[in-house]
């Protein structure tokens, strides 16, 4: 029977057999992984087994009994007492490898996840289900400078693509016609609270999870082993894409997949960040705007919501009712799901009318409601218009709440 290393180094004796693989550099990589579904669930394992030592996880989901059949970190106890992906997640992988940290964000990536957590880990992995949710995450990732690796599966397929500013851009490859559908079928547009429908499932299985979570897992390894990547150990993902198909077992990859207009708005990297050791997504907007004032030696500053707009109150059709929700406009949906009322309006009517608030500066009628009541999340950037410019300023106090995987 062999012995357990002396140091009980995860991976000793047996990453060393590897090349390329170097322990300290897994060590110390930060990944977040978007999605932990049936995707994600092998993305994630497979991270761990591998012995990253920094994860974030972010899904906003509780575990149903039809995620059992195909993933592999849940179990029927979890879907009974309706447990959060994320936290679950988290849970398990410190089970399989205890030497690694995790962190669960259970929310959205509009109002859940800062700015400033995609700047500090060193890749993000995509295991979504949505156009508009790769759209947004490829938005933040290029505001960060992040490398993106997007995968999607189906019954007997599935891809692996990878996105970067300043070669491949998601957003570059739809039409006009399928972002505006995609924006309209996942988020409240033009003033207009869309009931929240259910869509129909995609049939996947978890034979094309496994094989599209490893690739997006190899890929991250890459990226991580940057050296080794830049001497031509390795190919990268990044705008190109590996597709497979288990029905005719067929695995094309295309060298170039690339899609990047000059003209697409979305190119945009966020630079010159002012870290602010005393600012939180916990202060009010009245003290934040105070603070945003003297840091940027300003006579005014307007907080741009980028990300997600803050709705005060919606107003029925037909009725012209009125209901007051003072939440981010990514939790409308879900609102509406939760109220009764509201629900069978927007069955009848179709929509309910929302008031949108897309700036936030001294005639912002709600001064007492933090940034994070408003739609901003922990360790977020903010984008601040003023007399001077344009600012990009970190919510630096909420370091505090990554300490253990940033």
């Amino acid at each position: 029977m062999q012995k357990q290393n002396s140091n009980n180094e995860w991976g000793k004796d047996v990453f060393d057999l590897l090349s390329w693989f170097k322990i300290d550099k897994t060590k110390n990589a930060k990944i977040m992984v978007v999605g932990a579904g049936a995707l994600g669930n092998e993305v994630l394992k497979n991270l761990a087994l591998f012995g990253v030592g920094h994860i974030v996880i972010v899904d906003y989901d509780q575990i149903e009994y039809s995620n059992l059949t195909r993933s592999i970190l849940f179990r029927p106890e979890d879907a009974d007492k309706g447990y959060y992906k994320a936290e679950i997640a988290a849970k398990r992988l410190k089970e399989i490898n205890p030497t690694i940290e995790v962190q669960a964000i259970c929310g959205d990536l509009s109002s859940g996840v800062g700015l400033g957590v995609y700047r500090r880990v060193d890749v993000v992995i995509g295991c979504l289900d949505g156009v508009w949710a790769r759209m947004l995450l490829n938005r933040q990732c290029f505001k960060a400078n992040k490398i993106f690796i997007d995968g999607g599966i189906g019954d007997l397929d599935g891809y692996v693509s990878g996105y970067q500013l300043d070669v491949d851009c998601y957003e570059c490859h739809l039409s006009e016609k399928e972002r505006m559908a995609a924006k309209t079928s996942k988020m409240p547009c033009a003033g207009v609270a869309q009931g929240n429908q259910k869509h129909g499932r995609l049939a996947t299985t978890p034979v094309s999870a496994s094989i599209i979570g490893a690739i997006q897992a190899q890929e991250a390894m890459k990226i991580i082993h940057k050296e080794e990547l830049e001497a031509g150990k390795f190919t990268s993902i990044v705008g190109k894409m590996f597709k497979y198909d288990g029905a005719t077992l067929y695995a094309p990859f295309y060298s170039d997949n690339s899609e990047y207009y000059d003209d697409c708005i979305f190119h945009e990297e966020w630079e010159d960040i002012v870290e602010v050791s005393y600012l939180s997504a916990n202060t009010t907007v009245k003290d934040s705007l105070q603070i945003l004032k003297s840091v940027l030696n300003a006579e005014s500053v307007t907080i741009k919501l980028v990300n997600d707009k803050f709705v005060d109150f919606l107003i029925s059709k037909s009725e012209n009712k009125k209901f007051e929700v003072m939440l981010p406009a990514s939790k409308i949906p879900d609102y509406i799901d939760d109220n009764d009322e509201l629900t069978d309006l927007t069955l009848n009517d179709g929509w309910v009318y929302q008031n949108e608030i897309s700036e936030v500066d001294e005639n912002f009628p709600y001064q007492d409601l933090t940034l994070r009541q408003i739609g901003i999340p922990y360790f977020d950037i903010i984008k601040v218009e003023h007399e001077k410019g344009i600012s990009y300023v970190e919510l630096n106090a909420d370091k505090e709440f990554y300490k253990n995987v940033l």
